[in-house]
């Protein structure tokens, strides 16, 4: 990379290269990263692990930097990954010191300008000034092509005209925001409109204002969401390559940045050779065990461990493992619930989506460390039972009767024991239907949905469309680097399975 010539201490790094290897370097890019990481990358055995990376002392100044190129590179992926991604207002926590603090603040600002439209006669200073910031506000939102639309907001809101009003005692509040609310409208989404009609039902100038910019805030949102929208696909084919630069800048200020990265490898290497092993027996020929441990099996199997991540005994907790363990409760729940009530109770409309997010919101909060697992299963088996209940008897079906009530609520409640066989059976088989899901690529077929994952079928399709999007970007972006990691990997099993042969002769 150009850029690391004028990096302190890149100078001794690359003089030992040959202009050959300076050559290839310029040629392929992306060879140079993998043998960069080759390079630098500790030895991958157990007993090596913990000395791979001894610690090292950086200046605040570094560190922020850093951080900071962390915090774009998250928000670049967020953007092009997340479908959904959207700018939202910050909302303050209520009994917060910030929220304290701004809300006296706008509440003196406030109270300052209806004390000068009080005075006799009128002081428009404030006011005036607020109109001028409307105005940078309004002209914000327009293309370049907007032209008449422009001159429209600039002759109306003329601040020197406007003051000269003030001064002569000649200025119209009402007729001023009469016109910022009619350009409002015409500037701002369709969904806005309802905020609109609100500002032109105010009389009172302070309390219009206050709702003005309000509306306006809500809109400069709208605008940025707009533009992210329109950004997504051009920033498809760019965020590969800055997303790995970044990284590559991250990696050459801390070299351990791999250590995780190289451990959750290897950890997948070993657990899939500790499967592979004994459904092949020991007679098995290395090139069969090397067709089986290959580097896109290390890696998917690597990805789905991903999905089992312990977050309480390491760090990076991935969140689309959170939303499964809520999944795999929500579907034992369901199961439980139709298999007591019968086919019909699930092919009711609307039912079965009501259940669900009642379910969900008093699963809210699964993995806080608060969060009582058995006193949410049992509010949500009476939940449950009370709803089925009103739905049979809404329906003129027998409601459970109260033995059936107390097997079903039993039932219910035993999802929260870890060994519990329903909630076994559900993980296994939304597993194999996410590595089935992974395995079809990008053809347009998905699996079909295995047994009793019925009622939640949406909900697990939603997390596989983000999951394989997830995993194939991830591979597009960190393929270098992964490559070189798993070559090693594959080189240490290949020398092990090799010395162990001839131990064995």
């Amino acid at each position: 990379m150009s850029q690391s010539q004028d990096k302190p201490g890149t100078s001794e790094r690359n003089s030992g290269e040959s202009e050959d290897d300076q050559q290839d370097n310029l040629d392929n890019p992306e060879q140079s990263v993998r043998k960069k990481i080759q390079s630098n990358t500790p030895s991958l055995s157990r007993g090596n692990m913990s000395q791979a990376s001894p610690p090292q002392f950086v200046s605040v100044e570094k560190l922020m930097e850093t951080a900071k190129g962390v915090t774009n590179m998250v928000l670049a992926h967020e953007i092009v990954v997340n479908g959904g991604f959207q700018i939202k207002p910050a909302e303050l926590p209520e009994n917060s010191l910030e929220k304290k603090v701004r809300d006296i603040v706008h509440k003196a600002f406030w109270d300052c300008l209806e004390a000068q439209l009080k005075e006799d006669p009128p002081s428009y200073d404030h006011a005036i000034k607020l109109v001028g910031e409307i105005k940078e506000a309004l002209l914000s939102f327009l293309l370049p092509g907007h032209t008449r639309l422009r001159n429209q907001i600039t002759e109306a809101l003329d601040l020197e005209l406007i003051k000269q009003e003030a001064e002569n005692g000649a200025l119209d509040i009402s007729k001023l925001a009469e016109f910022i609310i009619g350009m409002m409208g015409t500037l701002c989404a369709p969904a806005r409109d309802e905020e609109i009609k609100k500002l032109k039902e105010i009389r009172e100038i302070v309390p219009l204002f206050r709702a003005i910019f309000s509306v306006l805030d809500l809109m400069k949102m709208d605008m940025a969401n707009f533009a992210v929208s329109s950004i997504r696909p051009h920033l498809m084919q760019q965020s590969v390559e800055y997303e790995r630069k970044k990284f590559q800048e991250l990696y050459e200020k801390q070299p351990n940045s791999l250590d995780f990265v190289t451990e959750w490898l290897q950890e997948a290497a070993d657990d899939l050779r500790s499967k592979i092993l004994p459904a092949i027996g020991d007679s098995s020929e290395s090139t069969s065990i090397k067709s089986m441990l290959s580097s896109v099996a290390i890696q998917n199997h690597a990805y789905f461990k991903l999905l089992k991540w312990d977050h309480l005994q390491k760090p990076f907790p991935e969140e689309m493992q959170l939303e499964l363990d809520q999944l795999i409760l929500t579907g034992a729940v369901l199961l439980v619930t139709f298999s007591a009530a019968g086919p019909a109770v699930p092919s009711l409309p609307g039912f079965t989506n009501k259940l669900k997010t009642a379910i969900r919101v008093l699963l809210t909060g699964l993995h806080l460390p608060s969060f009582n697992l058995t006193e949410a299963l049992a509010t949500i088996s009476e939940k449950v039972c009370a709803e089925v209940n009103g739905c049979l008897s809404e329906h003129a079906f027998t409601p459970f009767t109260p033995e059936k009530e107390t097997v079903v609520k039993g039932q219910i409640q035993a999802v929260a024991n870890p060994d519990n066989s329903l909630c076994k059976l559900i993980d296994s088989r939304i597993q194999v239907f996410l590595e089935n899901y992974l395995a079809c690529g990008h053809q347009k077929s998905v699996p079909d949905i295995p047994g009793g994952l019925g009622p939640i079928q949406r909900e697990l399709e939603e997390i596989a469309v983000k999951y394989v999007r997830l995993v194939n970007y991830n591979k597009m972006v960190f393929s270098p680097y992964y490559d070189a990691v798993l070559s090693k990997i594959l080189n240490e099993e290949e020398t092990a399975h090799l010395q162990g042969k001839l131990e064995d002769d």
